[in-house]
């Protein structure tokens, strides 16, 4: 099954459902490499994990217990006033990506490949976590591999930000960049109307770069987590799309659901109306 979309779909960037996204995308890129780079290379599918405070979750989980006279915590008579105690649960986040590993030489990463997900964009643990990992890696051989596929957020790719800015219009965003030529980047700007590009994996020594489909990798995720019965393609996109870009988006939903009617069978053909799917 295709997406909807001829490339990135955008309803997928909701905060609800990019971590399922994003941990899928990863284990198919890596099973579309593993047979381009056999058998000297392996695609291992690595995890960072870090601690997001309860600002940045995903799902609140805070108890409150307000304090009285004759509770638990008692003040004295000299005008302290009361707290409202927070226990707070830490949430552990693990974001995922891949390294391709030489087994010539020991294991050694050669390549690390990223797709960037909306914590390392925002002010946080998660984009502390993400850029010592970066910057670790550009201190190393190791190429590095960034893949954006989110609108919304602050940039956070190794290229600086004032150069990406001049490659736009764009919607996503990939940078490749290789070792050891730190201040050189290769680009791969993206629409949102357009497919996803297949962009080239660098390899060590001079082996030849492999092609990475992101639009098949894509797709094949898409399928996989039965996306087109699960999102709320009715409803205006989150993050919110221009007005042109909405009715585009519009257009193109009804165009799949009209091409696929074993699974969208009108309302009529039915039992009454079906729930609206969920995140």
């Amino acid at each position: 099954m295709k997406t909807p979309f001829p490339g990135m779909d955008p309803y997928l960037e909701h905060h609800a459902l990019w971590p399922s996204v994003h941990t899928r995308l990863m284990v198919w890129l890596a099973h579309q490499l593993r047979p381009l780079i056999r058998p000297r290379y392996v695609a291992s599918v690595e995890d960072r994990v870090f601690i997001e405070g309860p600002e940045h979750q995903r799902v609140p989980d805070i108890w409150i217990q307000r304090t009285r006279a004759g509770g638990p915590m008692r003040t004295a008579a000299t005008g302290i006033a009361s707290p409202i105690v927070l226990d707070v649960e830490e949430l552990q986040i693990r974001e995922h990506y891949v390294d391709i590993l030489d087994t010539y030489r020991d294991l050694k990463v050669v390549t690390t490949i990223e797709v960037i997900s909306p914590a390392n964009k925002s002010s946080g643990p998660g984009r502390n976590a993400y850029e010592t990992k970066q910057a670790a890696t550009l201190a190393s051989d190791v190429h590095l591999v960034e893949i954006d596929l989110l609108r919304r957020g602050r940039h956070v790719l190794a290229v600086p930000e004032w150069h990406a800015q001049a490659l736009r219009p764009y919607e996503y965003l990939i940078c490749v960049n290789r070792a050891p030529r730190r201040t050189r980047f290769e680009m791969f700007p993206c629409r949102l109307r357009e497919r996803l590009p297949c962009v080239p994996i660098p390899l060590a020594d001079k082996d030849a770069d492999v092609p990475l489909d992101l639009q098949v990798g894509f797709e094949q995720v898409y399928e996989d987590g039965d996306y087109a019965l699960r999102v709320r393609y009715e409803e205006p996109c989150v993050p919110s799309l221009p007005v042109a870009d909405q009715q585009w988006a519009t257009e193109r939903w009804a165009e799949y659901k009209a091409a696929w009617p074993d699974l969208f069978p009108p309302a009529s053909a039915g039992n009454g109306d079906a729930a609206p799917p969920h995140p």
